[in-house]
């Protein structure tokens, strides 16, 4: 958490999947279609659990895995998947917002400071997650919609790795800001080693429920690392002040 001398014109930065969300949107999503009985769940699971092994490993092809998170939208209008986005929003993403979450935003924003999701999953899975937590801005991967139907492709490029410093930069020029003065003052909390690009990018990198590789940079580096998981919310080398 900044400290009280923190400039009020900084940011605060959010990684969404196992930071502020416990647990993955696009695992959850499928699931929730598995239980509908709207996908082959055995063949779709199956690929998630793939997918996901690469992106803790490191290597995973972000281009492949968000044309996979898409086929189910592919074909149809955001109107007609409004209710089922809803119902998927209030029964597997409300329960699993991480307990730590809404204090440390609001402790953020009691500093004046501006907050963003910044996160590789799609707008149609992250902006759900983003309304139950009252987080007005959203960085993250668009899908492309043409003639009000989702074509089951990104539009321009993936928020993820070092691109999500692209995607932050261009935000923050719409702001009027300017990108590397306020990457220098800006937090950013994620729980992914392959979000080492933007946490090394930003003056303040917080380590939250950190995976094993990015928990090995975090010691080596003295990062702050904490916990928002589910309780008790824990603290470990956390910037004053501590919300426990």
């Amino acid at each position: 958490m900044p400290s009280p001398e923190t400039p009020s014109a900084s940011i605060a930065l959010f990684d969404l999947d196992h930071t502020l969300l416990a647990g993955d949107s696009n695992e959850l999503w499928l699931g929730f279609l598995v239980a509908r009985g709207l996908i082959d769940g055995a063949a779709v699971m199956a690929r998630q659990a793939h997918y996901l092994a690469d992106y803790t490993a490191g290597r995973l092809d972000i281009l492949t895995y968000l044309e996979f998170q898409l086929e189910p939208l592919a074909g149809r209008t955001l109107e007609s998947l409004h209710p089922l986005r809803e119902a998927f929003a209030a029964t597997q993403l409300a329960p699993r917002i991480a307990p730590g979450a809404a204090p440390l935003i609001a402790h953020h924003r009691a500093q004046g400071q501006r907050c963003a999701i910044v996160s590789a999953t799609h707008r149609f899975l992250a902006d759900p997650s983003a309304r139950l937590l009252g987080i007005d801005n959203l960085i993250c991967t668009e899908a492309e919609v043409v003639d009000g139907c989702f074509t089951g492709r990104i539009s321009g490029e993936p928020c993820f790795r070092e691109r999500k410093i692209d995607h932050v930069r261009a935000w923050l020029a719409t702001l009027g800001a300017e990108p590397d003065d306020a990457l220098r003052q800006a937090w950013f909390y994620s729980d992914s080693a392959n979000d080492l690009p933007l946490l090394e990018a930003v003056g303040h990198p917080v380590a939250v429920d950190a995976d094993i590789r990015l928990s090995a940079v975090a010691a080596e580096r003295d990062w702050p690392r904490i916990s928002l998981g589910f309780p008790p919310m824990r603290f470990a080398c956390a910037p004053a002040p501590c919300l426990s």
